[in-house]
C-alpha cells in the first residue's frame, strides 16, 4: 500500500505564453504552445512521487484522446494508475493556460471527467485510504467527494490534507479535519483567514493570522505566501519559511509542486516545519521551467535546497 492516496484531478493543460495579457476584446498572438499534463491532483500526485513517497492516485479520466495525453504521462513518470479509470462519453477536463512574461498565469478549467467522481468512490477506496498515512485532495473535486474524504480519515485516523484550491464551498467541520489546509494568500481570505490583510501584509502578521484559528478553522494550516515563501501553524507552534531568490519564468503548477512535496514528506512521518521547508524549496525550483509537471524536480534535488532554505 502507499504512504500517500491523492483523491484528484485530472486535467490536460493547454497553454499560451505571451509577452502581456491580453485586455477584454483584445486578440493577441502567441510566442509558444504546448500541451501537456495538468489537473492539481496529478500535479500533486507526481510531484509527491518524484519526492520518493509511495502514491496512488484516485483519479477519473473520459475516454477521449486527451487522457491518452494523461495515461502516457503517467506511465513516464512511473505513476500507479490502478485507480485512475475512464468514465465512457465523458470529456477529460482541461485547462486553458495563458502565461505572461513576468511568469504570471491566468487559468481557465473545465471540469470534464473529474466531475463524475463521487462520495460513493470514497466510500469503495476506504481500505486504501486506512493503509496510508496521509490522504489529499484539492478543490477541484466535488464538494461531496472532498467530505467523504474528510469523514473517511477522521474515522481511519489517517492525516487529511486538504488543499483548498480553489477555495469552493466546503463544509466547515470537513475543513476540520485537515492537517494542514493548505491555501495561498487569495485563498486564505476567501476562507476569512488573514481577511484584513492586505497585499502588503508582513509574514508575521499571516503567522498571526493563522495561528488564531488552528483547532478552530482547521487542524493546522499552511499559506503559502509567493515568491516570500510560506507560514505554516499547528498546535505546537508558527513557522515561516522564507523563499530562496530565484528567476521566475512560469508559476503554472508551482503550488502544486510545493503541496505534494509537503504531502509526501509528511507520509514519512516528518514534521510539519520540515514539511513546509521541503515544500518551499520544491516550489522554487518548479517556477524556473516552463510547464507543470515536466518542472518538478527529483527527491535530491529539493532535498539539498530545503537544507539551505531559512527556518525562523
Amino acid at each position: 500500500m502507499s504512504g500517500l492516496v491523492v483523491f484528484g484531478s485530472v486535467n490536460v493543460d493547454a497553454t499560451s505564453y505571451v509577452d502581456a495579457f491580453p485586455e477584454p476584446g483584445e486578440t493577441i498572438h502567441s510566442n509558444g504552445y504546448r500541451v501537456a499534463l495538468g489537473g492539481k491532483g496529478a500535479n500533486q500526485a507526481i510531484a509527491a512521487h518524484r519526492c520518493g513517497v509511495g502514491v496512488t492516485l484516485v483519479a477519473r479520466l473520459g475516454d477521449d484522446a486527451a487522457a491518452e495525453v494523461a495515461r502516457e504521462a503517467f506511465t513516464r513518470f512511473g505513476l500507479s494508475q490502478d485507480a485512475v479509470t475512464s468514465v465512457a462519453g465523458a470529456p477529460t477536463g482541461v485547462a486553458q493556460i495563458t502565461v505572461a512574461g513576468a511568469g504570471e498565469n491566468t487559468i481557465v478549467v473545465t471540469a470534464g471527467a473529474n466531475s463524475a467522481l463521487r462520495a460513493d468512490d470514497v466510500d469503495a477506496e476506504r481500505g486504501r485510504i486506512a493503509a496510508a498515512e496521509v490522504a489529499l485532495t484539492q478543490g477541484e473535486l466535488p464538494v461531496p467527494v472532498i467530505e467523504a474524504l474528510a469523514r473517511a480519515c477522521d474515522a481511519s485516523g489517517t492525516r487529511f490534507v486538504l488543499n483548498l484550491a480553489p477555495p469552493v464551498p466546503v463544509p466547515s467541520t470537513a475543513v476540520a479535519v485537515a492537517d494542514p489546509l493548505i491555501v495561498n494568500a487569495h485563498e486564505a481570505r476567501a476562507l476569512g483567514l488573514g481577511s484584513g490583510l492586505g497585499a502588503d501584509a508582513t509574514v508575521d502578521a499571516w503567522r498571526d493570522a493563522a495561528a488564531s484559528v488552528v483547532g478552530t478553522l482547521a487542524r493546522s494550516i499552511v499559506v503559502t505566501l509567493g515568491e516570500r515563501g510560506a507560514i505554516a501553524a499547528d498546535a505546537h507552534g508558527t513557522y515561516a519559511v522564507a523563499a530562496p531568490e530565484v528567476e521566475a519564468i512560469d508559476t503554472t503548477g508551482a503550488g502544486d509542486a510545493a503541496t505534494g512535496a509537503l504531502a509526501a514528506v509528511l507520509a514519512e512521518g516528518r514534521t510539519l516545519p520540515d514539511a513546509v521547508r521541503v515544500a518551499v524549496a520544491a516550489g522554487a525550483i518548479a517556477v524556473q521551467a516552463r510547464g507543470t509537471v515536466d518542472s518538478y524536480a527529483p527527491r535530491e534535488e529539493i532535498l539539498a535546497l530545503a537544507d539551505r532554505t531559512e527556518l525562523r
